[in-house]
């Protein structure tokens, strides 16, 4: 993989440009962003992914045209410009959405278009992709909307498992399971999310003590 080196910082490849977003800086999990789709489209794991995957092709597809016409956007009108790629590869996951299911574009309905305004998107395309190369922010935007998509996921299938006994409309406990319908309201969303934070700040924290464990023991050593 290619490489840029910055002064003052150490080479980076496009690998761990992807791979970031999925753990260490994941929109969700640790930058908390984007909780309006996040709270309110996870009631099915179907409805997650769908919308995991629309932000994704915005997210790739507006930082790679970002970075391409980063050299000739004037800097006074630069987040007006974004803000138009944006909103082009919105329309177009919109029309995409509603030709392939009615039935899902309704279930979405207005997040759909919300994504233009996703701090997610206009924050990789203001914040990296006006300042690297199409490859590298290609690859951060891969990343970041993996890791969005994974997490919605996350909170996705946990509220329709538990709040249906379905996983994608299939159902997983038979009929004598007591649906939890608290799980597939707007609270069973912030019950949910609340878990899965504690649950990666408890991982994370873990990991940092580890790392610290093994440092002082090759300090000692």
């Amino acid at each position: 993989m290619s490489e840029t080196i910055r002064p003052g910082q150490e080479p980076v490849s496009t690998t761990d440009e992807f791979l970031k977003g999925l753990w260490k800086q994941n929109p969700v999990f640790v930058q908390v962003l984007g909780m309006c789709p996040v709270l309110a489209v996870t009631n099915t794991a179907r409805n997650a992914l769908a919308m995991g995957l629309a932000t994704l092709f915005v997210l790739v597809c507006s930082s790679t045209a970002v970075s391409l016409i980063r050299k000739i956007v004037p800097k006074q009108v630069r987040i007006v410009t974004f803000i138009l790629v944006i909103a082009t590869f919105v329309t177009v996951v919109d029309y995409v959405i509603q030709a392939i299911s009615l039935e899902l574009h309704k279930a979405l309905g207005a997040f759909i278009a919300l994504i233009v305004v996703n701090c997610v998107i206009l924050g990789r395309a203001e914040a990296y992709a006006s300042k690297n190369p199409p490859l590298r922010a290609a690859a951060d935007a891969a990343g970041m909307g993996a890791g969005f998509t994974f997490a919605l996921l996350c909170l996705g299938v946990v509220r329709e498992v538990i709040g249906k006994g379905a996983l994608f409309d299939v159902p997983v406990f038979g009929p004598s399971y007591q649906e939890w319908v608290v799980m597939i309201l707007p609270s069973g969303g912030f019950f949910t999310l609340a878990a899965w934070l504690l649950l990666f700040n408890a991982l994370r924290q873990r990991r940092a003590r580890r790392a610290a464990a093994d440092a002082a023991e090759e300090v000692a050593a």
